[in-house]
C-alpha cells in the first residue's frame, strides 16, 4: 500500500497544480463590489468639444511707405519772405499797368470807330466866292422868304450860282470852308442844303442866306472851299 501510493503521488501532485495553474485566480470581494456598483451607476455624458466656425479675415493693405524719404523744406528767412512780398507787388502792379494799357487801347479803338462812322464822306470839291444875304426884296425877289425850290429860308440853307448847280444839284448837302480864316467857327462842322439859286449874272458863286441884315454885311464877301457831303 505504501508503495502504491508513494507510486500514485507523483501523479496526483500534478494533477493538482496543472489543475491550479490552469484556472484564474478570483479577486477579492472588496474589489468584486466595487465593479459592480461602477456597472450600475449612470454613465456620465460625454462633453463634446466645441467647434468654432473660422472668422472671415479682411485684409488691410499695408500703407504704401514712400520708396523716396521726404526732405524738410528749411524755413525762409525775412530776407527772402521780404523779397517774395516786393516781387508779388511788382506783379501785381505790371499786371494792373497791362489792364489799363489794354482798357485804353479799348478805348481809342472806340473812339477812332465813332470818328470814321461820324466821318462825312465827302464828294467834289470846288473854291468859289462866297457872299451872306438875308430875307429882303432888294436882295432877292418879291418873295423873300421862299426859296427857288419852294422851300421856307432858315439858317443853313445857300443859293448857288447856275453854273454850280451843275456840280451841286438842288437838294445837296455841302460844306463851306472858310479860306480866309476870318469867320471863326461860323460855317465850321455845318451843313449846308443847296435849296436856291442867284442872279443869272453870278458865276461861281454862293449866297449863305442869315437871319439878318447887319449878319450879312458882317461876313462880306470871301474865298470858301465847297465840298459835297454824300
Amino acid at each position: 500500500m505504501p508503495s502504491q501510493f508513494k507510486r500514485w503521488m507523483p501523479v496526483v501532485l500534478l494533477s493538482v497544480f496543472g489543475a491550479a495553474s490552469a484556472a484564474p485566480a478570483l479577486p477579492a470581494a472588496s474589489f468584486a463590489e466595487a465593479a459592480v456598483r461602477d456597472a450600475l451607476a449612470p454613465a456620465a455624458p460625454v462633453a463634446q468639444p466645441r467647434v468654432q466656425a473660422p472668422t472671415a479675415r479682411v485684409a488691410v493693405p499695408a500703407p504704401v511707405q514712400s520708396a523716396r524719404p521726404q526732405a524738410t523744406r528749411p524755413q525762409p528767412t525775412p530776407a527772402q519772405v521780404r523779397e517774395a512780398e516786393i516781387s508779388r507787388a511788382r506783379t501785381q502792379a505790371a499786371q494792373q499797368a497791362a489792364q489799363a494799357a489794354q482798357a485804353r487801347a479799348r478805348a481809342i479803338q472806340a473812339a477812332e470807330a465813332r470818328i470814321a462812322q461820324n466821318t462825312r464822306r465827302t464828294g467834289r470839291s470846288v473854291i468859289a466866292r462866297a457872299t451872306a444875304y438875308n430875307s429882303t426884296p432888294g436882295q432877292t425877289d418879291s418873295t423873300p422868304f421862299i426859296t427857288a425850290t419852294g422851300t421856307r429860308v432858315r439858317s443853313g440853307v445857300v443859293a448857288l450860282s447856275r453854273d454850280l448847280l451843275r456840280v451841286f444839284p438842288y437838294g445837296s448837302k455841302v460844306t463851306v470852308e472858310d479860306l480866309s480864316g476870318r469867320t471863326g467857327s461860323l460855317l465850321r462842322g455845318q451843313v449846308f442844303s443847296v435849296e436856291d439859286t442867284m442872279a443869272a449874272r453870278k458865276t461861281n458863286s454862293i449866297d449863305i442866306w442869315m437871319a439878318s441884315r447887319s449878319q450879312a454885311i458882317r461876313f462880306g464877301a470871301r474865298q470858301v472851299r465847297i465840298t459835297a457831303v454824300r
